[in-house]
């Protein structure tokens, strides 16, 4: 599975729910939930049509999401990468993770783990050139569970 695009809507979507509620991007998948976030996957070729703010505003009401206080925008010191770079990111590591496995509710799963582990706090932070490296070093960081000085 390579160039997902219903995952790379779904990630940028998150991204942008994000950085508008100022959430770790974890809370906002964890309050979004594995079963909703696959109907979002499910349907992302069809949301894409709407803008993505008309659609982030849906979802936070629907979902009664609040704002919190992680502003890692305001704390970057360098350009600030748009949240359709950081839904790449976080596409290309879900869709390595996954392989060949296109199942909705796999896929799901695979997105909330990778959220909810430290390597979403790892490409969420942008004052580290870390979510520019390549997706082979980065998914190689993924199954070291940290990040490495040698991918060799």
């Amino acid at each position: 599975m390579k160039n997902n695009n219903s995952l790379f809507y779904t990630c940028s979507l998150i991204e942008y729910i994000g950085r508008n509620l100022k959430l770790e991007r974890s809370a906002v998948v964890s309050s979004l939930g594995k079963d909703f976030i696959a109907r979002i996957y499910k349907d992302a070729d069809v949301l894409h049509c709407e803008p993505i703010e008309k659609i982030a505003n849906e979802i936070i009401e629907m979902k009664s999401l609040t704002s919190g206080n992680f502003d890692n925008v305001a704390a970057c010191r360098y350009e600030v990468p748009d949240y359709w770079t950081i839904g790449e990111v976080f596409e290309r590591l879900i869709e390595d993770i996954c392989g060949e496995n296109e199942s909705v509710d796999f896929i799901a799963e695979k997105l909330c783990q990778v959220y909810n582990s430290w390597i979403s706090k790892a490409i969420s932070n942008y004052n580290t050139d870390f979510f520019y490296q390549s997706r082979q070093y980065i998914y190689e960081c993924w199954k070291a569970g940290e990040v490495i000085q040698d991918v060799g």
